[in-house]
């Protein structure tokens, strides 16, 4: 397989900030071009906007609806709310008369803006973190902004039982800064699994676990280790500040640093979990070593101890309809959600899935066929609720004053099927505009370009995963060597 890049197609693959300089300058140029443009990203700022919308249907969530009304937003915060509000001077405005504005949909659980999510080395790695793995130029961010999501929680895998920490990100699509994607100031959280995943289904590798057994006794044991390690340091702590002491300070670990900051309230629990059993399992952990912050993530099960769930302040972010895709998740109903939140459990409905972010407000929807939950309530599920699970809900998942910027202004009511967002916006930055975004402008190509990039094929074997074997990259083209 061969792949002949020209200038032509790399400006159609670059963005359209990189396309315009490549414009304007001679071909020559194009990699300072590009370097300088990077460099500047690598040290901007977070981008905060002026923006006023008026006369919508407000879905504040926490604070009833609010007909005709406006909502501005000043340097990234929401500044008032009310009806004839003027706008500032240079203030963006939308007209959403006839529309409806809610809070952005936040996503608990999430991949998107990541690639390897799984350190499958050991069944203990909190030492590893995705915020250092973000990608912000991954497509799928700006889909998710397509489907009036504006933050999600990106999530470590669940290869173990104790994975890696994750990270709350906003979907600033457009930038090219990793750090700009983070939500500055988020509380850190990390994933934890249960079942089949971190147990490989029953390896036989000779490494635990093995069974859901080895699953609570890996847990166990970290958090153990983790508390010797925490009285080794108080003892050293304590002991230096007494003259004449000599003693040498505990090794540092990295993994039981992390460990620690759990015990000690720093880190929330994001724990991937189907059955009521393992729950349960979880719990009595949590109880023993005193762990009150805990969201459990899938709970299929989760109708099932409900009331235990409530009753220790546990969270659930729950699929609406999605279970039977193995055999752990056999059983469930799609009233999961509902009898959850009927039980006083904070719930939310996620994703888990590039495809299904885009649609968060249908699969809410479905709670309310589903247990009939009210509009409120349902718009809890993927907007105040999964905040609170984050620890972020002092900052977004309702239109309040002082709070973010983050809305979606939808055509007809989000919970509707037939719900389409016509605006997401982040901070005060309308990130994503259905009428004004140009055909493919996120994915940097002209719909109606012809495709002159040959593919030729060396060798091919339908029994076999050939992708990518064999393949020669030509770039003279590009750096004018030809």
């Amino acid at each position: 397989m061969s792949f002949t890049f020209t200038n032509s197609n790399i400006a159609s693959l670059l963005s359209a900030r990189v396309r315009n300089i490549y414009r304007q300058r001679a071909a020559g140029s194009l990699l300072s071009s590009i370097f300088c443009i990077l460099t500047c990203a690598a040290f901007a700022q977070v981008e905060k906007g002026n923006v006023l919308i008026k006369n919508g249907t407000v879905l504040t969530v926490t604070k009833g609806t609010l007909a005709q009304t406006d909502v501005l937003v000043k340097d990234g915060k929401i500044a008032q709310i009310g009806k004839a509000i003027v706008a500032p001077a240079g203030a963006k405005v939308i007209d959403a008369t006839g529309l409806f504005v809610m809070p952005g949909i936040i996503d608990a659980h999430s991949h998107i803006g990541l690639d390897a999510i799984n350190e499958g080395t050991n069944a203990i790695t909190p030492e590893v973190h995705v915020a250092d793995a973000i990608n912000p130029m991954q497509i799928s961010i700006y889909r998710a902004l397509a489907g009036g999501c504006t933050a999600s929680h990106a999530m470590h895998g669940s290869a173990n039982s104790i994975g890696g920490q994750c990270q709350t990100i906003k979907h600033r699509f457009g930038t090219f800064d990793q750090e700009a994607m983070k939500m500055e100031g988020a509380p850190r959280t990390i994933k934890f699994a249960l079942g089949e995943n971190p147990t490989g289904h029953g390896r036989r590798d000779g490494t635990q676990p093995q069974t859901r057994m080895g699953v609570e006794f890996v847990i166990r044991e970290a958090f153990s280790q983790a508390k010797e390690y925490i009285e080794a340091w108080d003892k050293f702590n304590a002991n230096k500040l007494v003259k004449g002491f000599r003693g040498t300070p505990p090794k540092y670990s990295l993994r039981l640093e992390t460990l620690a900051d759990i015990l000690k309230g720093n880190i929330i629990i994001h724990c991937h979990s189907y059955r009521a059993d393992e729950i349960n399992m979880m719990l009595n952990v949590c109880k023993d070593f005193n762990i009150k912050r805990i969201t459990f993530q899938h709970v299929n099960e989760g109708f099932k101890v409900a009331p235990e769930l409530a009753a220790y302040g546990a969270m659930a972010s729950v699929f609406s309809d999605w279970w039977q895709y193995k055999l752990e998740v056999y059983y469930s109903t799609a009233y999961n959600a509902a009898i959850l939140v009927k039980n006083g459990v904070v719930t939310s409905i996620n994703s888990d899935d590039a495809n299904m972010i885009r649609n968060l407000y249908h699969q809410a929807g479905k709670t309310q066929k589903y247990g009939g939950l009210s509009d409120d309530e349902a718009l809890s599920l993927i907007t105040i609720n999964p905040a609170k699970q984050l620890g972020i809900e002092s900052r977004v998942g309702s239109i309040e004053v002082g709070k973010d910027g983050d809305f979606a202004i939808f055509k007809n009511h989000p919970l509707s099927i037939y719900g389409v967002p016509q605006y997401s916006i982040v901070d005060g930055i309308v990130r994503f505009d259905r009428a004004s975004d140009a055909n493919d402008m996120r994915l940097w190509t002209d719909p109606k370009e012809a495709i002159d990039i040959p593919t030729i094929h060396k060798s091919y074997a339908h029994d076999k995963d050939n992708c990518v074997q064999d393949v020669e990259l030509e770039l003279s083209d590009l750096f004018n060597e030809k």
